[in-house]
């Protein structure tokens, strides 16, 4: 059995180590929710101090020019293509995932209705994450299309005549399973729909190849594993071959050709420049870039490939120690057991309490998540492995609180079910 001495030892001679230094991290905690929020990067306050300081509290409104605010979608984006196999110039940074997402849905639809106005489905998964499927009903509902909801066995055969585009979250926020992107996006080619991937739990954790996988649009969320903060803005990419075409639905003024020719009618920017809205949240972009050079700063020690490599061996140690160690308890691996097909996260369940055994080890120090189940799906305990910062003790501790928890019922003091706004 894995001890806490061999985790210790694993530490010692992890390459990626170094990099737990670029963050600012609370003594006492065990920070395993970053694949729901990121921690904090020490370069972050500084460089958001200084854009209040100095560029917008001395240079004001020059700063637009001076300090280059205007091009941060574009920079940023830049930044985050290197990390989903995208092309420089192709991903620009604005607004949220959702807004994103009904943007690029409602440019492939528009595409479909060019082609054919018998592909009228929209394919998800029906464990999607929420607001991708409302803001898939928002798109459908006026263009009296559907949308079909299968589970994810049932996916690979879900493909029809009909099927206009398929929506997918590449890794499953409820149980971490990792889809075949480059598989799927060829089953829905081959018939003739287009895919659109949310990378809102792969961006910054796994590799992702957007141009390889032949992908057709995607987005993806800042202040996951980008580690961008609260609300960071998201992304937003095209395949080059429909950058072009169509004008997305938020035709704002940045995306607009020429925004300070001030024109009163809207003509597209070229490329995925169109793909931007509104005035750059600078503050946000400001704190965004310092959380995505947390991750390019691993280039040297590996990329993305050795940040796979860690998350995988401490996936692996969790799902090894909450098997040996918390046997008996009720606790069940939702998770894939293949580690190839889990993302960075594993999700457990329990009949019963699982809400309450995560506030108890949030009381203790440990901090994951709870994703409250239905009629189909259990409730889940959530635990995000971040190899940026996580090590290999961290699990072994963080399962110790587990058992220990799980052990002398501390689950049940009363405290720990009163349901909070966020859980």
């Amino acid at each position: 059995m894995t001890s806490r001495e061999d985790c210790l030892a694993r530490d010692q001679a992890d390459p990626l180590a170094c990099l737990r230094g670029l963050f600012d991290l609370p003594d006492g905690t065990l920070y395993l929710d970053g694949n729901s929020l990121g921690v904090l990067p020490k370069a972050t306050a500084a460089r958001v101090q200084e854009v209040v300081r100095h560029e917008w509290g001395v240079d004001l409104i020059k700063s637009w020019n001076s300090a280059g605010w205007m091009d941060l979608p574009r920079r940023v984006g830049d930044k985050i293509a290197q990390l989903i196999g995208a092309g420089p110039g192709e991903v620009v940074v604005a607004d949220s995932t959702s807004v994103n997402l009904y943007k690029v849905l409602m440019a492939a639809a528009r595409l479909q209705q060019e082609r054919s106005h018998e592909r009228r489905v929209i394919v998800s998964e029906r464990s999607n994450f929420p607001t991708d499927l409302y803001i898939a009903q928002g798109v459908c509902e006026p263009l009296g299309w559907e949308l079909r909801l299968l589970d994810a066995h049932e996916l690979e055969a879900g493909f029809a005549p009909d099927t206009a585009i398929l929506l997918l979250t590449h890794v499953n926020y409820r149980t971490g399973r990792m889809h075949d992107m480059a598989h799927l996006t060829r089953l829905a080619h081959e018939c003739g729909a287009l895919a659109v991937w949310d990378l809102a739990h792969s961006a910054g954790a796994v590799p992702v190849d957007l141009t390889a996988c032949e992908a057709d649009y995607a987005v993806g969320c800042g202040y996951k594993y980008l580690n961008g903060g609260p609300g960071a803005p998201a992304f937003v990419w095209a395949h080059p071959r429909h950058a072009d075409r169509f004008a997305q639905p938020l035709s704002g003024w940045l995306g607009h050709v020429a925004p300070f020719e001030f024109s009163p009618h809207y003509t597209p920017a070229p490329g995925i420049a169109r793909y931007l809205c509104g005035t750059p949240p600078v503050l946000s972009l400001a704190a965004l870039e310092c959380g995505v050079d947390t991750v390019l700063a691993a280039e040297p020690h590996g990329g993305l490939s050795a940040l796979r490599a860690k998350s995988l061996a401490l996936s692996e140690l969790f799902v090894q120690l909450v098997d040996t160690r918390c046997a008996g308890h009720g606790l069940t691996v939702v998770s894939p057991r293949d580690a190839g097909r889990r993302g960075s996260q594993v999700c457990l369940s329990r009949a019963e309490g699982g809400y309450a055994v995560v506030q108890a080890l949030i009381a203790r120090g440990v901090i994951g998540d709870f994703r409250a189940g239905d009629s189909r799906t259990p409730d889940i305990l959530r635990f995000g492995l971040t190899p940026l910062y996580t090590r290999y003790v961290d699990v072994w501790d963080a399962v110790e609180h587990l058992r220990q928890v799980l052990q002398d019922g501390e689950w049940q003091r009363p405290e720990f079910h009163r349901r909070q706004a966020v859980t």
